[in-house]
């Protein structure tokens, strides 16, 4: 499941959008919880998760600097 995740920083990606990285993060929570669409009673913990994942993404994207390119 997870090696569907892509590489989100330069080169390997010019432009990464919020849904590439929530895309990501989806299916790293799936995979790590074993759930791909977690019961109801899960749904609030699997989706805060998710949020945060996108959100360390974000920020480590940000604070990446590629040798030989731009920030």
């Amino acid at each position: 499941m997870c090696r569907s995740i892509k590489t989100l920083r330069p080169p390997y990606a010019e432009s990464v959008t919020e849904e590439d990285m929530r895309a990501a993060a989806l299916q790293y929570v799936r995979k790590i919880s074993g759930f791909s669409r977690p019961a109801a009673h899960n749904a609030a913990a699997f989706d805060r998760a998710v949020e945060a994942v996108a959100a360390a993404t974000g920020e480590l994207l940000s604070s990446l600097e590629v040798r030989g390119g731009a920030r």
